[in-house]
């Protein structure tokens, strides 16, 4: 059974009232939005946050998927809106917010990479990651880290392939720079 039949069963079973149908989505796409949420936020509790939206949303919307894309394309979609207007209200909360001068929120110590080196820079390119427009890093963590096609981002995004390749070019040169940069300190 291919990927898209299953998840078409999974759909019309959970649209029949079939509960577990639902579970088995969930515990299907759970981390990748969770890790796409991750890449785009910068830390745990807010891609933790997301990831409730996301499933509330999958939850409510399910019954009205037509199936004019995969289950994956169309969760991830609603992953990437949600991560970016969670980043939008961040960023909106940052500019009016009166407590600037307390420190901001602690990083998780629930990291998966062991190696201490190898999280130095994990960490250090989720910090770079942040500096990045929300649209190229979109884009660049889509192709880096889901290995999507052009193709697939521009179902997902609906942008054009030649602007989602401008800004996957533009995302990695100002990532490189801001990586050198940063390496200076």
């Amino acid at each position: 059974m291919t990927e898209i039949n299953s998840d078409f069963e999974l759909v019309k079973s959970f649209i029949a009232g079939d509960e577990s149908a639902f579970n088995k989505i969930v515990q299907k796409y759970q981390q990748k939005i969770y890790w796409h949420a991750r890449r785009m936020t910068g830390n745990h509790l807010d891609a933790d946050e997301i990831v409730q939206e996301v499933l509330i949303v999958l939850y409510e919307k399910l019954k009205d998927f037509k199936f004019q894309s995969s289950l994956y394309t169309w969760i991830y979609r609603i992953t990437v809106t949600r991560s970016i207007n969670f980043l939008k209200k961040r960023n909106l909360k940052k500019i009016f917010s009166i407590d600037d001068k307390l420190p901001k929120t602690m990083k998780s110590s629930e990291d998966i990479v062991g190696n201490l080196e190898v999280k130095e820079k994990f960490e250090k390119l989720e910090k770079v990651l942040q500096k990045v427009s929300p649209k190229q890093r979109e884009v660049f963590i889509m192709r880096s880290f889901d290995e999507l096609s052009y193709e697939e981002i521009s179902q997902i995004t609906g942008g054009s392939v030649g602007g989602l390749k401008a800004n996957y070019f533009h995302a990695v040169k100002k990532i490189m720079e801001l990586m050198k940069e940063d390496g200076k300190d």
